[in-house]
């Protein structure tokens, strides 16, 4: 009974406790694991054969315990963003540089999309977080603001006197290049027109084309004005490429999102009515913890950074998600 008695004080188990607790599970399921000899016990046959699984389950479940400990110390785990060009290509690559420094064992993924389907993809919950420059109006996201972008007017390298003077009618006459409806600078491209009292209706836009680079080409090239982000243009402004206009435009401000808690909540009753209850309770300890500290490291450096808090009952189709407050 010694060895008996060992194991039930290591379990905090007093040997009347330890013993009718082998007794209920003998009873269950009607196998004999122990024969009594005297005061002193041995494993029977099936005893010894449970023996080795019980030893498994023990493993695994210390294995899982050291799987949760790494994760929440963010030694391993994995982010899904989204985010719109300039925030993608601009701003967001430094930060997930000093995210990786500090967490090198989290996987970072981001995907690029115009602000339409960024917002697209995280209401459908393919992405933990979107990051866009675009204004957003849905009520199936909840968005907080992250910092601000300089908007400027810019024309090719040589062509400083289309700059000059500009005014509403040189503004609703100039030739301009742009990015595609849908995308957050197509908005900001409008908004700083319509706050210079330019009839939208009356601008003449010579190219539609699908990314800032492209866009910047082309204006070096001669084939119009555009407004851009400084951060996209100010390497080419510097190198003589382009030329900016001395006219204060509107800062827009750079959002991060995730679905409202409406959506949240009906996604994860979903969930919890089809899925499997200890996948969910993994999903919920693996990304959790990462993306309040991503979250905290990409806007620490920001005009405005965000508080966060974790829902930890509320999980979308790709995990846990962020609500920002």
């Amino acid at each position: 009974m010694r060895a008996h008695d060992a194991r039930g004080q290591t379990l905090n188990l007093t040997q009347s406790a330890t013993s009718a607790a082998i007794a209920a599970l003998e009873e269950r399921h009607g196998v004999k694991l122990f024969d009594r000899i005297g005061r002193r016990i041995a494993l029977t046959g099936a005893g010894r054969a449970f023996l080795a699984e019980a030893r498994a389950v023990l493993a695994r479940a210390a294995t899982a315990e050291q799987t949760l400990a790494d994760l929440a110390g963010l030694k391993t785990g994995a982010l899904a963003i989204a985010a719109s060009q300039t925030v993608g290509s601009y701003w967001l690559p430094p930060r997930i540089a000093a995210f990786h420094a500090r967490y090198p064992g989290v996987a970072v993924a981001l995907r690029i999309g115009n602000t339409d389907a960024v917002a697209e993809m995280t209401r459908a919950g393919e992405v933990d977080l979107g990051f866009v420059e675009g204004e957003i109006d849905d009520p199936a996201l909840d968005a907080t603001p992250i910092d601000e972008d300089e908007l400027l007017i810019v024309a090719a390298g040589g062509a400083h006197a289309a700059l000059e003077g500009l005014d509403a009618e040189r503004l609703a006459a100039a030739t301009w290049v742009a990015r595609e409806k849908g995308s957050g600078t197509r908005a900001a491209f409008e908004s700083a027109l319509a706050a210079f009292g330019v009839d939208i209706a009356r601008r003449h836009i010579a190219f539609e084309l699908p990314s800032n680079e492209a866009i910047s080409a082309a204006v070096a090239a001669g084939a119009g004005l555009a407004v851009m982000s400084r951060l996209v243009v100010d390497a080419a402004i510097k190198a003589g490429e382009l030329a900016a206009a001395p006219l204060a435009l509107p800062h827009r401000r750079f959002l991060v999102f995730a679905p409202s808690a409406t959506l949240r909540i009906a996604s994860g009753a979903r969930l919890f009515r089809h899925a499997d209850q200890h996948r969910l309770t993994g999903a919920r300890r693996r990304a959790g913890y990462a993306r309040r500290r991503w979250v905290q490291i990409i806007t620490a450096n920001s005009a405005a950074p965000i508080r966060t808090a974790i829902d930890p009952m509320i999980v979308g189709s790709s995990g846990p998600f962020i609500t920002v407050k």
